[in-house]
């Protein structure tokens, strides 16, 4: 008989509350902190992830749907994940947690990014970026993470920064 995994805290609701304790007390630091704590609980999150599925046996074909159980198991949302242009993955969730719809101009979850680029990281065994380019909390349908290396990331960020969008960025 297998051991059940073991049971993950309630990071989804943890991550709101650490949102809106930084907002009233420390707003300039918001965005350094969340994505600082996010890559601090991605080795966790892995060793979660690790526990489960084993990373080196991992099927191409089936890790979206892999990924997709194990973040909506977490509590964390339904995740798609597809190709966008030249070197980037697009992560993309209609219900991801840590998104507040409809309260910011600019995409929120950064606990998230900094969460996916150690997670994937590790995934991958590569040096990995993560970047939400779109959020639903400014509104959007959905969230979607872009995941690259840092300097395809930074291309990204300076053209859009210009006035392009990241899919012409990466020349999607």
């Amino acid at each position: 008989m297998t051991p059940p995994a073991p049971a993950r805290p309630p990071v989804p609701s943890i991550v709101r509350q650490l949102h809106a304790s930084l907002a009233a007390h420390a707003p300039e630091q918001l965005i350094t902190i969340l994505q600082e704590s996010g890559y601090a609980a991605g080795p966790g999150l892995y060793n979660a992830f690790a526990a489960e599925h084993n990373p080196t046996d991992l099927d191409a074909d089936r890790l979206a749907e892999t990924l997709s159980e194990f973040f909506t198991n977490g509590g964390w949302g339904t995740v798609s994940m597809s190709p966008v242009g030249t070197g980037a993955l697009a992560l993309d969730s209609s219900d991801w947690a840590e998104a507040e719809p409809g309260t910011a101009q600019a995409p929120m979850c950064f606990f998230s990014a900094g969460m996916l680029a150690d997670f994937l990281g590790r995934l991958s065994d590569e040096t990995v970026a993560v970047m939400e380019v779109e959020c639903r909390s400014r509104g959007d349908e959905r969230c979607r993470f872009l995941s690259a290396t840092p300097d395809v990331l930074e291309k990204v960020y300076n053209d859009m920064t210009q006035g392009r969008s990241y899919a012409e960025a990466l020349g999607a």
